[in-house]
């Protein structure tokens, strides 16, 4: 096995380590209420992602679920130490990878 190669399979595992990629991503209203969770990815549309976009909601950014509104209620959010209320229907398309 020559070096070139062995770089090249040593890189994605690298990555994923460094990016902590080795994790299923969970929909917003799986988290526990109290609990801080780093947002993946946002699975919708161009419009969606501006909304979400414009309340500091991003790929990278810490969110965390305050509470959790009983059967089909909002939930409240806190991103950058603003609170908001987010239906769930929205919330279930923010997906986040739980932090410690």
């Amino acid at each position: 096995m020559g070096r070139g190669s062995l770089v090249r399979e040593a890189f994605p595992v690298i990555i994923r380590l460094i990016m902590n990629f080795d994790f299923e991503p969970l929909p917003l209203p799986s988290l526990p209420p109290g609990r801080t969770g780093q947002v993946v990815r946002i699975q919708g549309g161009r419009g969606l992602t501006l909304r979400l976009a414009r309340l500091g909601i991003r790929p990278g950014a810490r969110i965390r679920l305050i509470s959790a509104s009983p059967f089909s209620g909002p939930l409240l959010v806190e991103v950058d130490g603003v609170r908001v209320a987010l239906g769930r229907g929205v919330t279930r398309r923010i997906l986040v990878r739980p932090l410690p």
